[in-house]
C-alpha cells in the first residue's frame, strides 16, 4: 500500500503573505493533485524507470502546460508567480514529471508563442495546452551542449521544402513526443527554429535507456536523416541563438522554483522523520547535530524562497534579467541537492529506500544541475554580468 503523503510546505518567513488569493488556490490545487495522483505512484515509476503516461491528462486539466500562455491559444494567462508555485509543487513530486511540464510549456509552446506565426500558434498552442498534442525542445547534440553555437544540425532550401539532417541528444518527452521544435543552422549558418512532427520520414526519437537520475522520466534523440520539412513549419519570427536562449530563460525560470519544491520535500521529510525516530532514549531531533542540519536546511530554504519570489515579480514586470535567472537557477539547484544529501544522512538506512523520497530527489537533483545551463556556466554568466568580462572565450 502507497504511504500517505503527509508533506507540509516550510514558511518560516511568512511568505504565504506575498502571495495572492488566486496563487494560494493554484498552489492547494496542484499540492492536491500531486498528493492525489503523483506520490501513491512516483516510486515505483522510478524504480522501474517507466514514465507514467498517464499523468499527461492530468498536468493539463491542472493548467500546468503553458500556464502564462494567453488564454485565446488555450493558456490560463497567469502570472509568472502562479507559474512558479505550480512548478514547485509538481517539483516537490518529482522533478521528471516537472521536467514534462517544464518543456512542454516553456520549450515548446513559449517559442510558438513567441516567434511562430499566427497559424503555427492557432494549430499546436490549444492542443498543447491540454496535452492532447505533446512536444519536445531539441538544441543539445553530442558534441555540442554548454556551446550551442557550434551545434551541426542543419537544414538546406529544396525550393517547396527544407531537408533537416542532424541529431539531437538529451531530449526530455522525445520519445512520446508528437512535434519537436527544433534548433538547426541554414546554408548561411544561421540558427532558426523549425517544428518537426512525428511522422515525417527520416524522424526517429530513440530512447535513453540506464538512467540512474530522471528515472521517471522519458529521455531520448532526435535523429534526422533528409528529413522533409515543409516551409511553413519554420518560426519566422526569430533568428539567431536568440530564440532557443529565449526558451532557456523560460525553462531556467521554471526550475528556480521547482528545485525549491524538491529541497522542501527532502526537508519536510527530514523534520518529520527525526521527530518520530529515536535513538539513546529520546527522539533524534533533540540531538544538537540534527538540529544544525535543520536549521542550516530552513535557513537556505527561506533564503531561496524570497529570491526566486522577487525574481517572479520581475519577470511578471518583464524586468527579469537572463543574468538574474541564471543566478537563481544554480542557488535554488544547489540549496537542493545539498539539502537533499543531508537529509539522505539524517534518514540512515532509511535514507536510501524508496519508503522515503530523498534518494530519488538526490539522483534526479544530479541532472537538474546539469541541463538548461550547468551549474559552472551559470556561474560565468553571473561573473560576465557583474565584471563585463567573457570567461567563456
Amino acid at each position: 500500500m502507497p504511504k500517505t503523503d503527509l508533506y507540509q510546505s516550510p514558511d518560516y518567513y511568512l511568505l504565504d503573505e506575498l502571495l495572492s488569493e488566486e496563487h494560494l488556490l493554484i498552489r492547494a490545487t496542484v499540492r492536491d493533485w500531486v498528493k492525489r495522483e503523483v506520490s501513491p505512484i512516483i516510486e515505483e515509476h522510478a524504480q522501474n524507470a517507466t514514465f507514467p503516461k498517464q499523468l499527461i491528462k492530468g498536468l493539463g486539466e491542472i493548467g500546468a502546460f503553458g500556464p502564462t500562455i494567453p488564454v485565446e491559444y488555450g493558456g490560463a494567462g497567469l502570472d509568472y508567480t502562479a507559474y512558479g508555485i505550480m512548478m514547485q509543487e509538481i517539483e516537490r513530486g518529482d522533478s521528471g514529471i516537472r521536467s514534462t511540464a517544464s518543456v512542454q510549456g516553456s520549450l515548446v509552446m513559449y517559442p510558438i508563442y513567441a516567434y511562430g506565426s499566427e497559424e503555427q500558434r492557432k494549430k499546436y498552442l490549444p492542443k498543447l495546452a491540454t496535452g492532447e498534442l505533446m512536444g519536445c525542445f531539441g538544441l543539445t547534440e553530442p558534441d555540442h551542449g554548454s556551446d550551442p553555437g557550434g551545434m551541426t544540425t542543419n537544414f538546406t532550401d529544396m525550393g517547396d521544402h527544407y531537408l533537416l539532417n542532424g541529431a539531437k541528444m538529451w531530449i526530455s518527452n522525445a520519445p512520446f513526443a508528437d512535434i519537436a521544435v527544433v534548433w538547426a543552422k541554414n546554408e548561411e549558418g544561421k540558427i532558426h527554429g523549425l517544428i518537426v512532427e512525428r511522422g515525417m520520414e527520416g524522424f526517429t526519437t530513440p530512447e535513453t535507456h540506464n538512467k540512474w537520475s530522471l528515472r521517471a522520466s522519458a529521455t531520448g534523440e532526435l535523429v534526422f536523416d533528409q528529413v522533409k520539412v515543409p516551409k511553413e513549419n519554420l518560426l519566422p519570427n526569430v533568428s539567431g541563438l536568440k530564440g532557443p536562449l529565449g526558451c532557456l530563460n523560460q525553462a531556467r525560470y521554471g526550475i528556480t522554483w521547482g528545485a525549491l519544491g524538491a529541497a522542501m520535500d527532502c526537508y519536510d521529510t527530514a523534520l518529520r522523520y527525526t521527530k518520530e525516530r529515536k535513538q539513546f532514549g529520546k527522539p533524534i531531533a533533540g540531538f544538537q547535530l540534527q538540529q544544525k542540519k535543520l536549521a542550516e536546511m530552513i535557513t537556505e530554504i527561506t533564503k531561496a524562497q524570497l529570491l526566486v519570489w522577487r525574481l517572479g515579480v520581475l519577470k511578471s514586470e518583464n524586468r527579469a534579467t537572463a543574468a538574474q535567472i541564471s543566478m537563481a537557477k544554480r542557488n535554488s539547484v544547489e540549496t537542493a541537492i545539498t539539502i537533499a544529501r543531508e537529509a539522505r544522512q539524517m534518514l540512515g538506512g532509511m535514507g536510501i529506500t524508496g519508503e522515503y523520497p530523498i534518494m530519488r530527489h538526490m539522483a534526479n537533483l544530479e541532472s537538474v544541475i546539469t541541463y538548461e545551463g550547468t551549474h559552472d556556466i551559470h556561474l560565468l554568466i553571473t561573473g560576465m554580468d557583474i565584471t563585463g568580462e567573457n570567461a567563456f572565450k
